[in-house]
């Protein structure tokens, strides 16, 4: 008889434990997954879980069960990932989307405030095009440059645009930071390279061995040369009235003031995340 598909779940749950997934995530995990190969809401596992898996069903699950076993990502396995509640495509070409970085967008969306103004922003290191293309979304008169050094991401990114329907107003430019972007904007948003390479033997192998390390990992001994190199390019893109918001790592908040103030940049704020962490800086161009 062939097994039901909680069954099935129950034991790729066991395996993920024993895979080193916390409990409570491999729970998750292991739903998600046979969500997603049977095309079902939760609603619909939930009534239909204890019929029997198909042998097909029951073949392509426990194919993604073994790669989860080796810790590749639910997000690159299904692939998407849901960010300030619309679902992004993403690949193992991009960051997978944080909650974190959903700082970012409320500390814009408060800061801009007008949603019927036509704000010009720029979206710096893009990947999958969350920030950019959420920005887009929910600031309706804007448009958006966003930027980064990888093609593939920026792929991502223009599918994610067309997928919620803003592709007409964000520009995609393959370059570094905002090398080659003269602006202005009222606002630059970035979420950049910020861990220090060392640093890599204390993430979980779900994010050092699948995720991009380029997206991950920043220059310099303490990671943060390439915010260093953004902050040098940002006051003479924004407009007299611009702020810059940047992402950082956990620890970084002291060191990412120190090098605000050697530039021409203001300290507006420094925001917390929901475990209290300092996670976001917020910046004004000189004359703000």
């Amino acid at each position: 008889m062939s097994p039901t598909i909680f069954q099935l779940v129950v034991a790729a749950r066991e395996r993920f434990v024993r895979a080193g997934i916390p409990p409570d995530q491999a729970a998750i995990d292991a739903e998600v997954l046979a969500r997603h190969v049977l095309d079902w809401d939760r609603a619909t596992y939930l009534m239909r879980r204890d019929e029997p898996a198909s042998p097909d069903d029951r073949a392509r699950y426990e194919a993604l069960v073994e790669r989860r076993v080796h810790r590749e990502p639910v997000a690159y396995l299904t692939g998407s990932r849901e960010f300030w509640g619309r679902d992004f495509v993403v690949s193992p070409a991009v960051l997978v989307p944080r909650p974190e970085t959903e700082v970012l967008v409320e500390a814009v969306l408060t800061r801009l405030g007008d949603r019927a103004r036509a704000w010009r922003i720029a979206d710096v290191g893009t990947g999958s095009g969350c920030l950019a293309v959420t920005l887009a979304a929910e600031l309706p008169a804007s448009r958006v440059i966003a930027t980064d050094i990888s093609a593939p991401a920026l792929e991502t990114a223009r599918v994610n645009a067309v997928r919620h329907g803003v592709a007409d107003r964000l520009l995609l430019v393959r370059t570094s930071l905002l090398s080659g972007v003269a602006g202005p904007f009222d606002a630059v948003v970035a979420n950049l390279p910020y861990i220090p390479r060392p640093f890599a033997g204390t993430l979980s192998p779900d994010v050092r061995d699948h995720e991009p390390h380029v997206a991950l990992f920043g220059e310099g001994d303490d990671g943060l040369d390439t915010i260093r190199e953004l902050l040098r390019q940002a006051p003479s893109r924004l407009s007299p009235d611009g702020l810059l918001f940047l992402e950082f790592g956990f620890g970084q908040g002291d060191a990412m003031r120190a090098e605000l103030a050697r530039t021409p940049l203001r300290l507006i704020d420094v925001l917390r995340d929901l475990q209290g962490h300092e996670r976001t800086l917020v910046a004004a161009a000189v004359s703000a």
